[in-house]
């Protein structure tokens, strides 16, 4: 079977590797001509473990391809996956554009029977909305079937995730194309991976639901660590005591300073955006993403208790993507950090494994300095702040950034450290919710 992805960011890429890594002949299409070189000369344009060997398997075994040509990679493939961004509106709706834009191409090209699958997260409502779109527009009479088909690939471990799911998520009207889509999934279908078969309303809404839910946790446990610290309970047994309760669970129960990335702020927000349309308000989630935006800025709070007014105070932060294992910074916790500190006057440097020219770009105008490693970071530093629990980061050298810095202050924001620990190697240390 050949399979056209228009789209090669993190879903688009990762899809189009792990399809072809199960047999089948993939077109990876992207206006980017940039891009599409770069992963011509097998350049992966973002850091994710394990694709670039992925990528490269399949390319060599003459079953990955990358073209900006999107008539050619249609016009041979039977299935076509759109896997473009529906980045948010300032209102928090999902912007559209790009789908749009795919739909009517599209319908300018197709002159036989395909099935088009949406795995871009998009609102309630919107394969229909693209099916009306084509149909209206197309050329020709033939038959176009539209299947939702959502993604649960998390940035850090994409590829694990696309070739162990914990799900596989179809919705759609027709029967034929519904064998279709799991016929491409079987060798997941013959691990015995649950298959979910649904209306596209449905699909569409359990992507939604499901990063909904996941956002809810972290912005409870914040909430639940922010109120340990008042009154002397500790969070991480608090998370160990209730995540061994089979109907929470032990997962996204890790206080920090607030979620971040390209999936849950950005769902949650159109979800929020969603139900206020229909007259169904998500009264939760419009408090999750309160709780969410004063997390961030939590850390600020926690340096003034130990350094006061923060003018001319020299502050150093490890970590800059939103997680460990991807160089995203969208929404990054530290994106909302900087400024402030910037604003009170105080001096910035920071440094992350991987992530540094993504944050560059991101950060363009403020005034920051970027660190060579770890050690530089702490050097001559008022306070050092720990955003991101990279694994480098969970075996500094204490001893000798203590050496280095001006004031021997660690704020732990992941708890990466035991207080106890740091705090008899001479250090002031705060964690999140820790005694």
């Amino acid at each position: 079977m050949h399979i056209t992805i228009i789209g090669t960011g993190y879903v688009g890429l990762v899809s189009g590797a792990g399809l072809a890594d199960f047999g089948m002949k993939v077109f990876c299409v992207d206006k980017d001509e940039e891009k599409i070189n770069k992963l011509k000369n097998g350049i992966i344009p973002f850091y994710e473990p394990g694709l670039e060997e992925l990528v490269k398997k399949n390319v060599k075994a003459n079953r990955l391809f990358f073209t900006t040509n999107l008539e050619e990679a249609v016009k041979n493939s039977l299935v076509v996956f759109i896997c473009v961004g529906t980045p948010p509106n300032p209102d928090g709706s999902a912007d559209l554009s790009q789908i749009k834009e795919v739909a009517l191409s599209l319908a300018e090209i197709i002159d036989e029977y395909k099935v088009i699958v949406t795995k871009s997260t998009v609102p309630v409502g919107t394969n229909r909305w693209i099916k009306n779109l084509i149909d209206s527009n197309k050329k020709t009479s033939v038959a176009v079937d539209i299947i939702s088909n959502p993604e649960f690939l998390r940035e850090g471990s994409a590829v694990e995730d696309f070739m162990h799911p914990d799900r596989v998520v179809i919705g759609g009207e027709s029967s034929y194309a519904i064998a279709i889509i799991k016929d491409i999934y079987r060798p997941l279908y013959l691990a015995e991976t649950p298959f979910i078969i649904t209306n596209l309303e449905t699909a569409e809404l359990i992507k939604y639901a499901t990063n909904a839910f996941l956002a809810t946790k972290i912005s409870f446990i914040n909430e639940i660590a922010n109120f340990c610290e008042k009154v002397g309970a500790d969070v991480t047994t608090v998370a160990k005591g209730i995540g061994i309760d089979p109907r929470i669970g032990s997962k996204f129960l890790n206080p920090g300073p607030g979620f971040g990335g390209s999936c849950l702020p950005k769902d949650v927000k159109s979800l929020i955006h969603q139900g206020r349309k229909v007259s169904s308000p998500f009264r939760l989630l419009e408090a999750v993403i309160e709780v969410n935006e004063k997390q961030k800025l939590r850390v600020i709070e926690k340096l003034e208790k130990f350094l006061g007014d923060l003018k001319d105070k020299t502050i150093g932060i490890l970590g800059l993507s939103f997680k460990p294992n991807t160089s995203d910074v969208r929404e990054s916790p530290a994106l909302s950090i900087i400024p402030v500190l910037l604003e009170k006057g105080a001096k910035v440097k920071v440094y992350d494994p991987v992530a540094m020219e993504e944050f560059r770009k991101a950060a363009k105008g403020l005034n920051i300095e970027y660190a060579s490693d770890p050690l530089n970071c702490a050097t001559q530093t008022d306070g050092l702040v720990l955003l991101t629990e990279w694994n480098e980061f969970r075996f500094l050298n204490l001893s000798q950034l203590k050496k280095v810095m001006k004031n021997p202050l660690i704020i732990d924001m992941r708890n990466i450290y035991e207080p106890s620990v740091v705090k008899s190697l001479g250090f002031s240390y705060e964690g999140i919710g820790r005694l």
